[in-house]
């Protein structure tokens, strides 16, 4: 026999917030709430995209990022790219100018987006102080890799260098 004053008890207290359960009944952890919010509160730019392949695990997820324009000599001109949010790297000045060889000297129209792409990602793993954009950032990582990397994880959870701050963008 359903009890249907429980199940209705039950609902009452969940969308209240008593009771906090996640999928299954089960009390949702202090990171499930915490991506709750912050998916909550979430404001892509029309250029993001957000999938969640699991509907049950938030945890999880896509993101999608499309180019907002490219210009009109593409693909004989590289597109644009600028970072938006300021990090701190020998290859990114605080303006967000990115300096990587195939959006310069070495493009080719048979390059693409994908290219492109896969070139920031390997910018953001191997930053290349020899052609840097930010001077300072490029010497500290020649001379003390220990304390470019201490810089890197302050300002990545907001902080200064030296008059700068860099607003978080860790999660």
């Amino acid at each position: 026999m359903i009890k249907l004053f429980s199940l209705k008890q039950k609902k009452d207290e969940e969308s209240a917030g008593g009771n906090r359960t996640g999928a299954g009944g089960k009390k949702a952890s202090a990171a499930q709430l915490r991506i709750q919010k912050d998916i909550n509160e979430l404001n892509l730019p029309k250029t993001c995209e957000i999938n969640f392949p699991d509907d049950d695990d938030l945890l999880n997820f896509r993101l999608i990022i499309s180019p907002d324009e490219v210009g009109q000599g593409y693909p004989h001109d590289p597109p644009k790219v600028k970072c938006e949010t300021m990090v701190y790297h020998p290859n990114i000045d605080l303006e967000g100018n990115v300096c990587l060889n195939i959006l310069r000297e070495d493009w080719k129209p048979v390059l693409t987006i994908n290219s492109i792409i896969y070139g920031l990602q390997y910018l953001f793993l191997e930053p290349n102080p020899e052609d840097p954009l930010n001077k300072e950032a490029a010497e500290v990582l020649q001379t003390n890799r220990r304390l470019f990397e201490q810089n890197v994880h302050r300002t990545l959870r907001g902080g200064y260098i030296g008059s700068t701050y860099f607003e978080r963008c860790l999660k």
